[in-house]
């Protein structure tokens, strides 16, 4: 029976050391959490508060409400997304071979092909983007080389289009999805490829049956990066795409900068903020982006 009051006070001592061990964790964080309330709580919400407010000062859902009857503002919606599918669906079929590529040679000669992948970075943005426009125009290096060798007779339509823009999206892109496949294809052991094969499977069967389901973790943690990064993109589609390709982040710059209009502006900004919290929502509960952003596992 003298045990149990020492018990009791054992545990009562257990739970106040955790309390003391939560409360030290917690402002520890303290800093990084007012950081981000400060950076990005208090702007998001400033600019919910700024979409309710219609072009007269008053309270009103109308900035919604027109974005639901317009069409324009469907299409444009329509042409981000598309405009980002398409960036992603080429950024797979260049990345996963160049990554496979690199995840075979010798780490020596990776880092040589990491080095020529990440060279752009060290340029400015918008320089990258007027580069392209510099080789792709009418009478740009593509053009020209291909009249003089023949391939055809009149100058391509290569820019202020929907595929300059894809090239110039594709272009800056492309490190965010090789990145984290690389290093899930680093991390695969070879001896289960090797397992395959002595089991009697052919390298394609064991590159489709072995390696490329263990690829699939940092492959698809690729595409969420790139697909949600390409969503709020401005410069490129807006240099290449000639005013043709209109994405979101182009019309709110419109509306502010022409009509100063805030409150539609706003209303655009956190649709799209909604849009991109719901795919990487559907992501999490399709891909389980948890166990999928730490990179390839073996099983």
């Amino acid at each position: 029976m003298a045990d149990a009051p020492v018990a009791g006070l054992h545990a009562r001592e257990l739970r106040r050391d955790e309390a003391r061990e939560r409360l030290a964790m917690f402002g520890l964080s303290l800093p990084a959490i007012v950081l981000v309330v400060a950076v990005i709580m208090i702007p998001v919400g400033w600019l919910f508060w700024l979409s309710l407010f219609n072009d007269e000062g008053m309270l009103s859902l109308s900035n919604y409400t027109r974005m639901l009857e317009s069409k324009s503002y469907t299409r444009i919606f329509l042409t981000t997304f598309n405009v980002s599918v398409l960036t992603t669906g080429i950024c797979v079929l260049i990345g996963y071979p160049f990554a496979y590529c690199l995840s075979q040679l010798p780490k020596r000669w990776a880092a040589v092909g990491l080095y020529a992948l990440l060279l752009p970075f060290w340029t400015s943005l918008l320089v990258r983007t007027y580069a392209w426009l510099v080789v792709l125009q009418r009478k740009g290096l593509v053009n020209q080389w291909g009249i003089e060798l023949g391939l055809w007779e009149q100058p391509l339509k290569l820019v202020h289009n929907l595929n300059g823009t894809l090239v110039g999206m594709v272009h800056i892109m492309l490190p965010f999805l090789v990145l984290p496949l690389y290093g899930s294809m680093r991390a695969i052991s070879f001896d289960y490829i090797k397992a395959a094969s002595n089991l009697g499977a052919s390298p394609t069967r064991a590159f489709w049956s072995v390696f490329f389901p263990l690829s699939l973790p940092g492959l698809f943690a690729g595409m969420v990066v790139v697909f949600v990064l390409c969503l709020g993109f401005f410069v490129t589609p807006a240099v290449l795409g000639g005013g043709r390709v209109v994405m979101v982040s182009m019309k709110i710059e419109t509306l502010i900068d022409l009509f100063f209009n805030f409150g539609t502006a706003s209303a655009l900004g956190v649709v799209l903020l909604v849009l991109t919290l719901a795919v990487l929502f559907l992501a999490h509960r399709l891909l389980h982006l948890d166990r999928v952003l730490g990179g390839g596992r073996s099983p």
